[in-house]
């Protein structure tokens, strides 16, 4: 029964760490979007391209950090 219990809460734990790594992921990728849709792009397309690509290079690096210990939560 103790192992059991023991493989029960195992797995338990698994997909908690699942289910967080989920919501990591979900995170980074909404605070992304809200971060592009928030940009006041104006002027000609290749502005507008910098423009986000601006934006990108700010959010980017905070959202791949969020995947990165999501998925080493999974290991």
């Amino acid at each position: 029964m103790r192992r059991q219990l023991g493989e029960f809460f195992e797995s338990m734990q698994g997909q908690q760490n699942l289910a967080w790594a989920d919501n990591a992921i979900k995170l980074a990728v909404e605070m992304t979007v809200a971060a592009v849709n928030r940009a006041n792009v104006q002027g000609t397309v290749e502005q507008q391209a910098e423009q986000i690509r601006q934006v990108m290079v700010t959010v980017f690096p905070e959202a791949v950090a969020l995947v990165r210990e999501a998925r080493s939560g999974l290991k």
